[in-house]
């Protein structure tokens, strides 16, 4: 595939949005229509059939929805762009689609030329989100990331301890000894300690503690 010939197939059940993206795309002498489909279904048959460059992709479609229709593909081995271009712009949305294999993840409301900047862009080989996109993105990270010290975690000194001792590998019941509490108690803190690290296992906590616990 080239720039300078990108062969697009519109997968969207809404058909005067169908007719303003075929408009929009036909502005572009770069890019090239070669066909239009109303479901997720009809879809996946005429990308199949087609072999398409680019793929435009509705996410909420009655029937077989985008990351449906998005997964449909991918499996179908096609070797062609997918960008999810949708009105969208939930994160768990964005991130199921980047998950199932999307190129790119656009928003309706972008501005016209916008789109056309990004299509060409994902025919380059290019990944390619809206900018508010793009920022929810990079604030879900900030959000999931783990806190560098115990004070930003807002650890208190019984969970120090605590942590200190899982890093040395001891069992809640070895804890519950060596601290002279029930293994109960240990339990509910450990659970507390793992949500304010934004951590899932005590291993991820062991690991912490070295990096981050003097």
């Amino acid at each position: 595939m080239s720039e300078a010939h990108c062969r697009v197939i519109l997968i969207d059940d809404h058909p005067l949005f169908r007719k303003g993206a075929a408009q929009l795309i036909a502005m572009d002498p770069a890019l090239e229509l070669i066909a239009e489909a109303a479901s997720g279904e009809e879809g996946v048959v005429l990308a199949t059939h087609h072999r398409p460059d680019l793929v435009l992709l509705d996410l909420n479609m009655k029937g077989m929805d985008g990351i449906a229709t998005l997964k449909a593909m991918r499996e179908a081995d096609l070797d062609c762009r997918i960008v999810i271009l949708t009105v969208s712009d939930n994160e768990k949305d964005v991130v199921a689609a980047l998950r199932a294999g999307a190129d790119g993840y656009l928003l309706k409301d972008m501005e016209p030329e916008d789109i056309l900047e990004r299509l060409r862009m994902a025919a380059r080989g290019h990944l390619v989100l809206s900018d508010a996109v793009s920022e929810l993105i990079a604030r879900a990270l900030r959000e999931e990331a783990p806190p560098e010290s115990a004070e930003e975690a807002g650890l208190t000194p019984r969970e120090i301890d605590i942590l200190r001792l899982i890093a040395e590998g001891l069992s809640n019941k070895r804890i519950a000894r060596a601290l002279g509490i029930v293994e109960g108690t240990v339990k509910v803190h450990v659970k507390h300690i793992l949500r304010k690290l934004k951590l899932r296992s005590r291993v991820e906590a062991a690991v912490w503690v070295v990096e981050h616990l003097r």
